[in-house]
């Protein structure tokens, strides 16, 4: 509870005796102008200032959000399945009150994290719900929190059935199958080495963080002109740093194999609602197009 935890970006920290956050001071992020400065989890919850909502419901699909935001303003989702439930991505407030709620809509057998960005108190989350908490095993330098012993290496397609409590496991390989294989995290890097993509297939929904942004021309696609993107790929997004050509290549050849209809991004009415899949390999297209690499194989991909 008394944990120092960065203002800007949100995550946890094992020393009080920190003095500045290594995910701000990396390139990707920034640090504000006011400088490093630094909240708790006790003094978050007792300002009685910040509230969890669980703004919507799309069939087994609930998203959590705080407000008013705190740090880079995030939602995690909820994923609802016959098997158990997946939280995807994490927020940096949790509660009495948020923990509750999502017991009541069934617990969380297992967290999944996209990237170090939403990294977050995702060990308290683990601790409140007795469950597992998954990184990519490329990013683990970006962890800030450790669990007494350290976290567990495993191998995607090990049994991942045994890892039960609060283990922080770092998964290796490209596809992390969880719940019966009825949710799979995929790595599509990009913006982090480790940077990863959520597939429900039951659902046809793909969950994309920050490795596939959703812009706002994207949300209302209806007689849209030519050339109108759906979503962007960035290196760092706050800094305007964009992807290189074979990267975005990188991840659409990731979620190529994918049978999906919906995104859903990382922020509030960010989504995509029918034929998405078709307007992701668009928007690299033009995105690559846009930076003068007209004869890249990109081009030369399709549906």
């Amino acid at each position: 509870m008394d944990l120092p935890i960065c203002g800007t970006c949100g995550a946890q920290y094992s020393s009080s005796s920190v003095k500045s956050c290594k995910i701000c001071d990396d390139p990707r992020q920034y640090v504000p102008p006011q400088g490093q400065w630094w909240t708790t989890l006790r003094s978050l919850q007792e300002s009685g200032k910040y509230h969890v909502f669980h703004e919507y419901e799309q069939s087994g699909l609930v998203s959590i959000v705080t407000v008013p935001a705190v740090a880079i303003g995030q939602r995690a989702f909820l994923c609802r399945t016959p098997s158990g439930n997946v939280l995807w991505d994490c927020i940096s407030y949790i509660d009495s009150e948020t923990v509750r709620h999502i017991q009541e809509l069934g617990g969380i057998q297992a967290i999944a994290i996209s990237h170090p960005h939403f990294y977050s108190t995702a060990i308290h989350w683990a601790e409140a719900f007795n469950c597992p908490v998954y990184y990519s095993a490329e990013d683990e330098q970006w962890i800030q929190r450790f669990r007494d012993g350290g976290p567990l290496r495993v191998t995607a397609g090990s049994n991942l059935q045994s890892h039960t409590g609060t283990h922080q496991i770092l998964w290796e390989g490209e596809q992390l199958s969880l719940l019966d294989g009825k949710i799979k995290i995929l790595k599509a890097g990009g913006h982090f080495p480790g940077s990863a993509v959520l597939f429900w297939e039951d659902e046809k929904r793909l969950l994309v963080a920050d490795t596939i942004m959703v812009v706002p021309s994207g949300v209302y696609h209806v007689d849209r002109q030519p050339g109108t993107t759906s979503y962007t790929f960035m290196w760092s997004y706050p800094n305007l740093i964009p992807l290189f050509p074979d990267a975005i290549h990188r991840i659409w050849k990731t979620v190529a194999p994918l049978d999906f209809e919906h995104v859903h991004g990382a922020f509030n009415d960010r989504e995509t609602i029918g034929n998405s899949k078709k307007r992701v390999l668009e928007s690299a297209q033009i995105y690559v197009k846009a930076m003068g690499y007209t004869d890249h194989p990109i081009h030369r991909e399709a549906i």
